[in-house]
């Protein structure tokens, strides 16, 4: 059922914030300008999910709020932290951002995404719809952006182009790629890796250059940048589940009026559900294709797991003292 705006004036002033334009009268007109950022392409179940949030958007607010995507983080020179700032400081109204990325505001951030911490969906689930997800909204406000949903970037998964990975010993010297997150890199020296911090824009050219080894993402965006081409050995091993962040702009989402704070936030909502559902439909299908593509994919076992969460275990200890315990127990499987 459609919805219609109800502009006051501290709505209007946040309209000049999203940068509207003026008509041809000189007065502003109605209609909320807000520009997504993302860190992937369009084609990735992210894009999918603005573009369902623009629809839903602009359809319950009878065409007033314009959503438009912008992808592979191409308003901050493919920089993810310096798109999140963006979004800080009201230069890029919203963005959906891994929750990794947010880690550099706050070590905090880590706690949903460490190692083998949230060991399934359903564990997930619980705890991003519970207590997790309440204080990690709580944490994300007090940076300076509003949380309007959680979606997900899955669990992360790791290829090279050396060997299979069975066991803890095989990441040894492996140098890997990264992203900045100091819980993730620690994770990997750990393992006796070669973990290095990198902006996703450079990681397929330094793959194909032999700059680094290797690289860990979800499968759709190890399909969708054709790392196949670069990559041989694909290990399925669920060590970081990561979820994304649909946020805006905190200034300009409380200058608006109730009902379209309320439109934005249902509209977000929905469109997150909607692409964590694509996102896991499509997995199984993706792994098939990677197959077809030439990668070697190994499967690892609970088993084989175990060993790698016995020799990470300390990294979890080292960040319980800088999350803190009772932060830390609202994300753990029980």
């Amino acid at each position: 059922m459609k919805k219609y705006m109800k502009w006051g004036a501290a709505a209007l002033l946040a309209l000049g914030l999203a940068g509207c334009s003026n008509s041809s009268s000189g007065e502003k007109d109605d209609q909320l300008n807000v520009k997504v950022s993302i860190s992937v392409s369009e084609q990735d179940t992210w894009g999918q999910g603005v573009n369902k949030w623009a629809e839903l958007a602009k359809e319950e607010s009878d065409g007033k709020i314009n959503i438009k995507l912008y992808a592979n983080e191409s308003l901050s020179n493919g920089n993810q932290p310096k798109g999140l700032e963006a979004v800080q400081n009201g230069s890029t109204e919203a963005s959906i951002h891994s929750m990794i990325i947010y880690n550099v505001l706050d070590p905090k951030f880590a706690a949903p995404s460490l190692p083998w911490l949230i060991p399934n969906y359903e564990q997930a689930d619980k705890v991003m719809n519970g207590e997790g997800g309440e204080k990690l909204k709580e944490l994300i406000r007090s940076k300076g952006i509003e949380p309007l949903a959680f979606g997900e970037n899955g669990y992360r998964q790791i290829t090279n182009s050396k060997h299979a990975i069975e066991t803890p010993e095989d990441l040894k010297k492996l140098k890997v790629r990264t992203p900045s997150m100091e819980a993730m890199v620690d994770t990997y020296k750990q393992f006796g890796a070669d973990p290095t911090v990198m902006n996703w824009s450079e990681v397929f050219t330094s793959l194909q250059q032999g700059v680094i080894d290797g690289q860990e993402n979800p499968l759709p965006i190890i399909l969708n940048n054709k790392l196949s081409e670069v990559q041989e050995y694909l290990t399925i091993w669920n060590y970081m589940y990561d979820p994304l962040v649909f946020g805006i702009n905190k200034e300009l989402y409380d200058g608006l009026d109730k009902e379209t704070q309320k439109i934005l936030k249902e509209t977000a909502e929905e469109a997150a559900q909607y692409q964590i559902q694509l996102n896991r439909e499509k997995d199984k299908e993706i792994l098939a294709g990677l197959k077809e593509q030439g990668m070697k994919v190994t499967e690892l076992t609970p088993e084989q797991i175990a060993a790698f969460q016995e020799k990470s275990a300390p990294v979890i200890d080292q960040y319980e003292k800088v999350i803190g315990k009772e932060f830390l127990d609202a994300f753990r499987a029980e």
